[in-house]
């Protein structure tokens, strides 16, 4: 049963939202945004290569299979664990924590301007010229104001389309990743005919 790919991606999925609650209920805090980033980061793409890979192996043990056949067996999997979960995802954040959500906003402008700060201050060591110093000091008084509470209320980096966005640059590791177990396990195709042809 484990060998089916819709399987596997219902396995993916819910370790997928496994991941997402222990960040939801353990870190749901002053650091909610950048956990869930290093998770979405490091720990989801572990998980995801992890499955692509088992969803072709175990097939592979048993079968040929051309680089068609191994590039499918590892994307289906990824794309129901995938969608899935962006949609779970969104729905929850949407429709039943929408404080975690506001939460997560409130940070993501949070780390914008930090970054902001950073590279200003980085740069202004860096300038030696009074010309580029200002110069500076223009470009970064520009930006500030963009961080106001007023210009910042109601911005959501969560919404359907933000979402499908991301989904979309998730779809180009999926389809790199398959690429590749698809290239790595179509060897086993390619093995010697039979010789006796009387």
């Amino acid at each position: 049963m484990t060998k089916s790919p819709t399987t596997i991606g219902i396995i993916l999925f819910i370790a997928t939202m496994i991941v997402f609650f222990i960040v939801y209920y353990f870190f749901s805090g002053i650091h909610y945004f950048d956990i869930s980033l290093k998770a979405n980061a490091f720990v989801l793409p572990v998980l995801y290569a992890g499955a692509a890979f088992w969803s072709v192996k175990v097939y592979w043990n048993d079968h040929r299979l051309n680089f068609r056949q191994a590039f499918k067996r590892a994307f289906i999997p990824m794309f129901i664990g995938g969608i899935l979960s962006i949609f779970s995802i969104y729905s929850f954040l949407t429709f039943v924590d929408t404080d975690a959500k506001k939460l997560l906003n409130y940070q993501y402008v949070q780390r914008q301007k930090s970054e902001l700060d950073k590279e200003y201050l980085s740069a202004k060591k860096i300038l030696k010229h009074q010309k580029d110093i200002d110069e500076l000091e223009q470009k970064y008084k520009e930006r500030l104001p963009s961080f106001t509470p007023e210009a910042v209320k109601g911005k959501d980096m969560l919404t359907a389309s933000h979402f499908s966005g991301y989904f979309a640059a998730i779809l180009i590791f999926y389809v790199v990743l398959s690429l590749f177990f698809g290239a790595f396990f179509r060897t086993r195709s390619v093995h010697e005919e039979p010789i006796n042809q009387e």
